[in-house]
């Protein structure tokens, strides 16, 4: 019995640490999506001229 109620709370311990895991990888992806959508919306927002400077010096 001893040995069952182990691998349940090995399972169990699995599971919140995958669950915990998921979300802080969300989180952080969902941040740093925002981050990007907000440079993309500026570099959209400035002239042409600045655009170009700015697109390659972010790509080196």
């Amino acid at each position: 019995m001893q040995k069952s109620f182990t691998l349940v709370q090995t399972v169990a311990t699995a599971g919140v640490f995958s669950a915990v895991s998921f979300w802080y990888g969300f989180m952080f992806g969902r941040e740093s999506a925002r981050k990007d959508l907000g440079d993309l919306i500026e570099t959209l927002r400035r002239p042409n001229s600045d655009e170009t400077a700015s697109s390659s010096s972010q790509h080196s």
